[in-house]
């Protein structure tokens, strides 16, 4: 009785789809049926749906499946890029992104997205110098580039080198000694 059950739990599941699925094939499997009259879809219209879903690595995919159907345009690239930067790949973001702006030097998205992974980088000089040429391109026209180009300018303007200190390197304070002498003191 009890490999009944077994057997049961295991031919009921096939069975169902079977049915439910259409026709058997000549090893009794089932196979999808393509509706070629309807057009697919556009490999990035999808990839920016899963971009605007958070699913940024099937995006990537949709973005390459895009490339095969339309060839690495600098639309694509710059598609295939900014998942790359939402992924945290920063290096292969900017080298897609560069390309994508060799190949169309006035596509804005591609020279936006361009400035965000320099941004992303701590390149500010050069991300504003980026996000200027984008924002000229664009005449203005968009909110997202003139906030960008004010965070750059920002960036730029307050960017100050500071050394980062090591754990055992000595500190230096400026000490007064009698009238006008000053001594350099290290703490440790």
């Amino acid at each position: 009785m009890a490999l009944w059950r077994v057997t049961y739990l295991f031919l009921f599941p096939l069975l169902a789809s079977c049915a439910m699925s259409g026709e058997l094939s000549s090893s009794g499997t089932t196979a999808p049926v393509a509706d070629a009259s309807r057009p697919s879809v556009d490999g990035l219209e999808v990839g920016h749906r899963l971009m605007a879903a958070g699913e940024y690595e099937l995006a990537l995919k949709a973005y390459y499946r895009a490339a095969a159907e339309h060839g690495m345009t600098s639309d694509v690239l710059s598609a295939v890029g900014s998942a790359d930067l939402k992924l945290g790949r920063l290096n292969q973001a900017e080298q897609i992104l560069r390309r994508a702006v060799q190949e169309e030097p006035t596509f804005v998205p591609a020279i936006n997205n361009l400035g965000v992974v320099l941004m992303e980088e701590g390149k500010y000089g050069e991300a504003r110098g980026i996000f200027q040429t984008a924002f000229e391109l664009d005449s203005g026209n968009s909110d997202e580039i003139r906030q960008n180009l004010r965070l750059a300018i920002a960036r730029t303007e307050n960017s100050v080198y500071v050394e980062p200190e090591a754990k055992d390197a000595p500190r230096f304070n400026l000490v007064r000694r009698g009238e006008g002498d000053f001594v350099l003191l290290s703490q440790l």
